[in-house]
């Protein structure tokens, strides 16, 4: 369960680097427009907003890795569950898809992080 974990977390911490890669480096791109459903007009107007926006999907990555890294499970726990409120809230207010894309995928990892935290918990009290 712990190498499902791990696997499921690097996952989404590399989907968050791409997502830091789109909306800080591709938004004014036709990669982002056609990603984003923008025109170049659009995309001018908010490219700003989208460089925080990425900034912050990778300060989300870095909260991951550094997780994995030190094996701490606060932090695991703390990111993922950020990760599935933003895209709760993005499905909400933005585009169905990214309850899907954003959320499942955070959902799953932090399953798999609370399953395999378990059986942690359960191996060393034998």
């Amino acid at each position: 369960m712990k190498i499902s974990s791990t696997i499921m977390i690097l996952l989404v911490a590399i989907l968050h680097i791409y997502f830091l890669v789109l909306e800080m480096f591709l938004w004014n791109h036709p990669i982002g427009y056609k990603t984003f459903a923008t025109t170049p007009e659009f995309a001018a107007a908010s490219a700003t907003l989208a460089m925080n926006q990425g900034l912050y999907n990778g300060f989300l990555a870095a909260g991951l890795i550094y997780g994995l890294i030190k094996k701490n499970l606060s932090f695991k726990v703390f990111f993922l569950g950020c990760i599935i409120v933003a895209g709760i809230f993005g499905a909400l207010t933005a585009k169905l898809s990214i309850l899907f894309i954003q959320a499942a995928p955070a959902l799953l990892a932090l399953i798999l992080v609370l399953l395999a935290d378990n059986d942690a918990s359960e191996n060393a009290h034998q």
